[in-house]
């Protein structure tokens, strides 16, 4: 009889040892969804930088930049003198590829539109990382800066589409 209770005491140790095993292999519970959540937020706050943007409300998208040695004032008319600006709407921001690089930096692949000198929206394929400081995604202000297209030199000549 004893021997009975303790082959039933064993078998329950060695079940529930083996029970908390495959529970410290898997995931926690969520853990899948908090990363959708991650990519979602890093989404949302790269489409209000663009808003922002397009917006020209320039002291905010300036506190959603990061490494840069301009100034507010510098920094705006840049961006406000820059040949070109995000389009409206679903021509923003398309096909984005979001890839966490801990909970700290993201990059974010994307077909972006913009509006400019050249008439219609031109579209540019790229990888921009974005770092999070504060609780906010930040973008730095060099990537800014080159996807508006801003440069100090600009080209002589420009080719325009005939008009008709």
């Amino acid at each position: 009889m004893r021997w009975l209770s303790l082959l039933a005491l064993l078998l329950v140790l060695l079940s529930s040892l083996s029970v908390a095993a495959e529970a410290a292999k898997r995931p926690p519970v969520g853990a899948a969804g908090n990363r959708a959540g991650s990519e979602q937020e890093v989404l949302r706050d790269f489409e209000q930088i663009l808003d922002l943007w397009r917006d020209g409300r320039f002291e905010e998208l300036f506190e959603r930049t990061s490494g840069g040695r301009d100034g507010l004032e510098s920094f705006a008319k840049k961006l406000a003198s820059s040949p070109r600006r995000p389009a409206c709407c679903w021509e923003k921001l398309q096909e984005a590829q979001i890839s966490l690089k801990g909970e700290r930096s993201a990059q974010l692949r994307a077909r972006l539109g913009f509006d400019g000198s050249v008439p219609g929206t031109q579209f540019i394929t790229k990888t921009i990382p974005l770092k999070k400081e504060n609780g906010v995604w930040t973008i730095t202000q060099s990537e800014l800066l080159f996807l508006a297209n801003y440069s100090k030199k600009r080209p002589l000549y420009r080719y325009l589409p005939v008009q008709k």
